[in-house]
């Protein structure tokens, strides 16, 4: 079980972002990196194609390291994860805040 999901918001917490908020939108490269929504935004030159015959340049979300975002408890704090047994399930918790994430 991953410590941060799809969905989770996030904070960054080291780079060019550090302390912004976001929501995340995937994974890529084996889980190393997430997409937060709206964060680390990068420019991409697009050739024509019949999708889109302009071309030009198009700004997107790149990935952020794991390692550089901590994820939020539903009180808007950050924190590590921690993970329990309730009623015979494995859940994600905060032992600082003293919640559950899931």
């Amino acid at each position: 079980m991953n410590r941060i999901k799809k969905g989770d918001n996030v904070r960054v917490i080291a780079g060019k972002d550090k302390g912004r908020e976001g929501k995340i939108l995937g994974f890529s490269n084996n889980g190393e990196r997430v997409l937060v929504e709206g964060l680390n935004i990068v420019k991409r030159h697009t050739k024509p194609t019949t999708a889109s015959p302009q071309g030009g340049i198009v700004e997107k979300e790149a990935g952020i390291h794991v390692s550089n975002v901590m994820p939020l408890t539903p009180s808007g704090e950050p924190t590590r994860i921690q993970f329990k047994t309730e009623d015979g399930q494995k859940v994600r918790y905060s032992a600082k805040h003293d919640e559950t994430l899931d």
